[in-house]
């Protein structure tokens, strides 16, 4: 019977194998951003004035469901669940419809940051659309969950026991039993509707503390993307993970790749301590698999991310953030240049206190970022997707397309190039001394644009010019006091 079951198992497993992974994007387009708090109609214009002509590719949002109202509003309680009803600081229901609507026919996805591990701590009573509960007798009637749906009350007190991490209480929040057939139920109709409503996939918060066999029988049961809003016939959700796993606990994301991507903390972690100089930046050679990461198609990549900014999550001091501009920029852009994994960039609201929630017009309602005249962010946000080194770099991914990464050089320290087959070469500067070298581009001769320093606008650079010849070489200046220890150019940036 257990061969059976197992047998049976493996077979669903397959069948999902071909559906997870793509993230559903528009061809031509590749990389999303993550717009931490921001308002649904707010994302509406983003997609349609910025995300869209720059061709990002996708969206990710907060947590759209209902969630507890918290004293002094910390961002952290979005992933409070009072209720499944799409009513947040962000918005409605209808605005979030509205959204998703206006982002596909921009040609940005959207994919929803989904809580169903577990509902609201105690003190979690009201929630941000009226509904109320009781955390304390694990009575959530607005959905309704009583306590026959969760796990049994205790602590998460040692990661070296899956028992433990899946079934006990992660920072006293109410631990939901996903094998139970009423939560499936409705963790499952709440995924549906969002995807009725056009999204493309889903983050799937604290996933390492939900069993792999709950969440592929959740998973199993998911419809196919909505035709009506452009995605092809058959297509499912992309699912992206979180699962932390820097190789020191019991939990594997192996368990979990199978099913979906995952959110590959390693990755934040190792291009952290590569662009703080505590690694070279020629080990980079072999960057991927071989620094422990999972296959690229089940890597959701990023620099940093809403936790790890903040120093919640994984990496530590190491992680870069907006903080550390100038390396958070190199980092970026090896990133987006570098052909591993499906990228995600960071947009951020300034903090000073790791629980501040986003800027408010009168300390409970969100406000709308504001928009400088070079399409920077103040009022708050720090929107690191509108820096023209990091916008100008998703063009790049773009514009490289599925092309091989070749030339590879280093100085034996910390300068590197490469190319992307012959439409992309990126170079990068991490020593305390000027680079100066003749290095092979692979790109066509003529002058290009160099996308980091400046743009191509019409026959001239804003920035850099470089020249490369006819034998694909440039000569190629990074100096160690420059704002920027990179230059990018592509077959798009030619004169």
């Amino acid at each position: 019977m257990f061969l059976t079951k197992g047998l049976i198992c493996i077979a669903f497993l397959a069948l999902l194998a071909n559906a997870q992974f793509s993230p559903n994007y528009v061809n031509g387009r590749n990389g999303m951003v993550h717009l931490f708090e921001w308002k649904w109609d707010d994302i509406a214009a983003e997609c349609e004035n910025f995300l869209g002509p720059y061709g990002f590719a996708g969206v990710q949002v907060s947590p759209v469901n209902e969630n507890a109202v918290i004293n002094s509003r910390p961002w952290w309680e979005r992933y409070q669940p009072i209720s499944y009803k799409l009513t947040t600081r962000s918005g409605n229901e209808q605005q979030f419809a509205s959204m998703v609507r206006r982002c596909n026919n921009a040609g940005v996805r959207t994919y929803v940051d989904v809580v169903f591990n577990h509902m609201a701590a105690n003190g979690g009573t009201r929630g941000t659309g009226g509904s109320t509960a009781d955390p304390g007798s694990k009575s959530f009637p607005a959905v309704p969950f009583s306590a026959l749906d969760f796990n049994p009350t205790c602590g998460i007190t040692n990661y070296n026991d899956p028992a433990n991490v899946r079934n006990c209480e992660l920072v006293g929040l109410r631990d939901l039993n996903q094998g139970n057939s009423w939560v499936r139920d409705r963790i499952v109709d709440f995924l549906n509707h969002l995807t009725d409503l056009g999204v493309a996939g889903f983050r799937v918060d604290a996933a390492k503390h939900m069993w792999p066999g709950d969440l592929a029988a959740i998973y199993g049961r998911l419809k196919n993307l909505n035709t009506g809003h452009g995605f092809s016939s058959g297509a499912k959700p992309y699912i992206f993970q979180e699962v932390i796993d820097l190789g020191g606990e019991a939990i594997k994301k192996s368990e979990y790749t199978g099913m979906g991507a995952v959110t590959e903390f390693r990755h934040s972690d190792s291009i952290g301590k590569v662009f703080r100089g505590k690694d070279k930046l020629r080990y980079l050679n072999n960057w991927g698999t071989s620094w422990g990461f999972a296959a690229s198609d089940r890597s959701l990549v990023f620099v940093d991310n809403h936790d790890n900014q903040r120093g919640h999550g994984a990496g530590g001091a190491d992680v870069l953030t907006y903080k550390v501009p100038k390396q958070y920029k190199m980092a970026s852009a090896f990133m987006l240049a570098h052909p591993f994994g499906t990228p995600r960039v960071m947009s951020s609201f300034a903090f000073s206190n790791p629980d501040q929630g986003p800027p408010t017009t009168d300390g409970q309602n969100i406000a709308s970022p504001r928009f400088n005249s070079d399409k920077s962010c103040s009022g708050g946000w720090v929107c690191e997707h509108r820096w023209r080194q990091i916008y100008n770099m998703v063009g790049f991914r773009n514009a490289v397309g599925t092309a091989q990464l070749q030339n590879w050089w280093d100085n034996g320290s910390n300068q590197i190039s490469f190319s992307r087959g012959n439409r992309g070469f990126v170079a990068f500067n991490n020593d305390n001394y000027d680079m100066n070298s003749s290095l092979q581009t692979g790109l066509p001769a003529g002058s290009y644009c160099d996308v980091i320093s400046g743009q191509k606008n019409g026959s001239s650079c804003s920035g850099k010019t470089i020249v490369v010849g006819s034998d694909g070489r440039a000569n190629i200046s990074i100096r160690k006091a420059e704002e920027d220890g990179v230059v990018a150019i592509h077959i798009n940036a030619k004169l």
